[in-house]
């Protein structure tokens, strides 16, 4: 048990420094040695490696709510894919003239015979306005819903059921080509990010090492909120929501928040 527990406390600093060596070593992997070599990382592999970490990112939110906070959601993969189309927009606008079609819609629009970008696709030709939907978006629906739910005392299984088919309307709402989002196709095809072609060694490393940086940066925010007074309370909420409500709490407020957050 001593050896257990003493595990468990080194854990987070285990994880921090796997996250550390793979992040500095893959890039280096790639580019320093042949393909020839055993020790060589393919660009396969960097860019598998890639969205493991991505959802790696996920997997730190559904921790926080769930493991932590005690909410079950099996619909966060919403407001990741929320987060994705935002970007996948601006993405399909770089393509420009260079799609199958030649015209300035992507070509899944032009396909379906449409006229003009609708309205939700206005400024998705700007990288800032991208990054800014990315985080926006997916929080904005978070925040209305999770104020809704928790204010009116949903929770444990019936949460979990309003969330799970939350996301099953926003696959239909998606599926649908006269919504503007690919339909079940989805948005394909990408080329560029700011003029860089994405299939470029450059771009690709850029990427990887974004997004190890991002998950580093989150890991380190998540074990920072979980050991703060916030992350004490938060555990509190998830053993025993009802004593805590007694001891002057505003659950709604700490159930909100970690939410929200998990959710951008």
């Amino acid at each position: 048990m001593r050896l257990s527990e003493s595990f468990l406390r080194r854990l987070p600093g285990l994880v921090l420094a796997a996250l550390i060596i793979a992040g500095l070593w893959l890039p280096l992997a790639h580019l320093l040695f042949p393909p020839e070599s055993p020790h060589h990382i393919s660009a396969f592999w960097l860019t598998l490696i890639g969205k493991f970490m991505c959802y790696a990112i996920l997997a730190l939110a559904m921790d926080l709510i769930w493991g932590f906070g005690g909410i079950l959601s099996l619909g966060q993969g919403l407001f990741f894919a929320l987060g994705g189309y935002a970007f996948g927009m601006y993405l399909m606008r770089e393509i420009r003239l260079e799609g199958v079609y030649k015209s300035p819609l992507p070509d899944f629009m032009v396909f379906l015979d449409w006229k003009a970008l609708p309205w939700h696709w206005t400024f998705s030709d700007h990288f800032g306005w991208a990054l800014l939907l990315v985080v926006g978006v997916p929080g904005l629906l978070a925040f209305v819903f999770g104020w809704l739910a928790f204010r009116s005392r949903i929770k444990g299984v019936y949460f979990s059921i309003i969330t799970q088919a939350l996301t099953f309307a926003a696959m239909l709402l998606f599926f649908r080509n006269e919504t503007g989002f690919g339909g079940n196709n989805g948005f394909t095809d990408f080329k560029r990010i700011l003029n860089i072609p994405i299939a470029t060694q450059s771009m690709r490393m850029t990427l990887f090492m974004l997004t190890g940086i991002c998950l580093l940066g989150f890991f380190l925010m998540a074990r920072y909120i979980v050991q703060s007074k916030f992350g004490r309370v938060l555990q509190a909420i998830r053993d025993a929501e009802n004593r805590v409500m007694f001891c002057g709490y505003s659950t709604l407020q700490y159930k909100l928040s970690i939410w929200t957050l998990s959710a951008v």
